[in-house]
């Protein structure tokens, strides 16, 4: 067998794995079990307002990623997967969890319109905000 960019870069996916899987598993143990909603759809650094109402979606995909990459490493190591199957499986974890975290925490961090969009307080005929 010959060492090839396409071996290299089987083995940094593969070896990327453990890392994730731990901080995936580690912070859905954080937000369901220690009640720790500092990671909780995070956009820029900064926590939604109520990152209470956000934390079961965020610790179920990490709980859901960090089994699947676990089960990936499980079955790599076991032999049970084929090459094709494993990078499949693993590539699209991946994804998946960065999509469904970039869609949480941008629902959780609603959009802020410029001032000329945003809507005006009525006013009654007395000239008092309703």
């Amino acid at each position: 067998m010959e060492f090839n960019v396409h071996i290299a870069m089987t083995w940094i996916l593969f070896l990327a794995l453990f890392p994730m899987t731990f901080i995936w598993l580690r912070r859905a143990w954080r937000i369901a079990i220690n009640k720790d909603f500092s990671e909780v759809a995070l956009k820029r650094g900064e926590a939604p307002a109520n990152p209470e109402r956000y934390a079961p979606f965020e610790a179920t995909i990490n709980l859901v990623a960090g089994s699947v990459s676990l089960a990936v490493i499980a079955g790599v190591l076991a032999g049970e997967l084929d090459y094709q199957t494993w990078i499949a499986i693993a590539g699209s974890t991946i994804w998946c969890k960065i999509f469904l975290s970039f869609a949480l925490s941008h629902q959780a961090h609603p959009m802020k319109l410029p001032g000329f969009l945003q809507r005006r307080p009525e006013h009654d005929a007395a000239g008092q905000t309703r």
